[in-house]
């Protein structure tokens, strides 16, 4: 069964405090709105968060909680991850700054395996300052992948466009080598069940972007395509998986291609990540498929240029609440439909008959 709206808990990992993610999370349910449709709990500490309100002069009520079984539904729960005063510069890159962001992310990322809270929205980290002994990640994604059950996956949405990556953090240079059969089978096999389970559609059709200019023109501009993207795509295909590809990148979305796609898969990061974010204007949602939980995230960093400048724009943040919020409605559904008594029956005649 599908929670009422204000029992569904959105747990909050506030980022960097040096840069706009407090900012764009605060503004997001200065909206009373939004506490209709969720219940927050932001994983910070509630006098750090009360002096950052009052800088932003918002005028929303933060409840301070120190457990978990405090929530108050309804209201802007802050759970005390810490108690320690921190000296916030916003704008400067700080390596105390980095470990209370992390602290906040670790402990919101345990209450999300817990199932204490429904949903995970990340605000943006420094992937600098985080690092430590006890935190050696590149961001969120690969820390999730190793405490979530799953093979994780960037896919960048924003309304019906969706991009995800064959690679993501890696250099330009190394792309290439780890472009295997494996790997490409794996991340078109996650961007097809977050396509059904995650956003309902029944038949996804996807795209595939080639590695090479032109996707390699026959194998005159890099073998890559012709060797390894291609075949496996069409091993893939006849399987029953509408997928298609690979197509040159230089021409795909300029000519609208995306559209007839309900997913496109770019074979690295800025090859995916530049059309994203010049055609999602602002309003992009990173959300990590794959995994057995559902966390989302703004599509930008900590924008230390603005911080502090009450100029930030929140609409990504809020877009990332409402993208978590109907991917946890679509998988409930997705639940009940593979559990229906119809569905069983078709999956023991099925079974029977093979």
């Amino acid at each position: 069964m599908i929670k009422n709206a204000e029992n569904i808990i959105v747990g909050i990992s506030i980022g960097d405090l040096n840069g706009i993610g407090s900012e764009v999370v605060l503004k997001t349910f200065e909206d009373p709105r939004m506490l209709e449709l969720c219940t927050p709990v932001i994983f910070a500490n509630v006098k750090i968060l009360s002096f950052i309100k009052k800088t932003f002069e918002l005028t929303s009520i933060l409840h301070g909680i120190d457990r978990l079984d405090q929530i108050v539904l309804g209201k802007i729960n802050v759970l005390n991850v810490w108690r320690d005063g921190i000296d916030l510069n916003f704008g400067v890159n700080d390596e105390t700054v980095g470990k209370q962001a992390i602290k906040s992310f670790v402990a919101a990322t345990k209450a999300l395996k817990e199932g204490l809270i429904d949903v995970l929205v990340t605000a943006p980290i420094n992937k600098y300052n985080i690092q430590s002994e006890d935190f050696k990640f590149p961001g969120h994604t690969d820390y999730l992948d190793q405490e979530l059950e799953g093979n994780a996956l960037m896919l960048m949405v924003q309304d019906n466009l969706r991009v995800g990556l064959l690679t993501d953090h890696i250099p330009v240079n190394e792309v290439a080598k780890h472009l295997t059969e494996a790997l490409i089978i794996q991340k078109i096999e996650t961007v097809k069940k977050a396509l059904i389970q995650d956003f309902s559609i029944n038949k996804p059709k996807i795209a595939v972007l080639g590695l090479n200019p032109h996707a390699g023109d026959g194998g005159v501009i890099g073998k890559e395509d012709e060797e390894i993207i291609k075949p496996t795509i069409k091993k893939i295909f006849d399987k029953g998986t509408l997928v298609f590809g690979p197509f040159a990148a230089d021409g795909f979305f300029g000519n609208n291609q995306y559209e007839k796609y309900d997913a496109v898969i770019a074979a690295y990061h800025d090859q995916g990540l530049i059309p994203f974010k010049t055609l999602s204007f602002g309003k992009g949602v990173n959300y990590t498929a794959g995994l057995s939980k559902i966390r989302t995230s703004p599509d930008h960093g900590t924008a230390y240029e603005i911080a502090g400048k009450n100029k930030a724009d929140f609409n990504s943040f809020k877009e990332a609440v409402y993208l978590a919020l109907d991917i946890y409605s679509s998988r409930v559904r997705y639940k009940e439909i593979s559990v229906s008594p119809m569905k069983i029956r078709e999956k023991q005649e099925e079974k029977n008959n093979r």
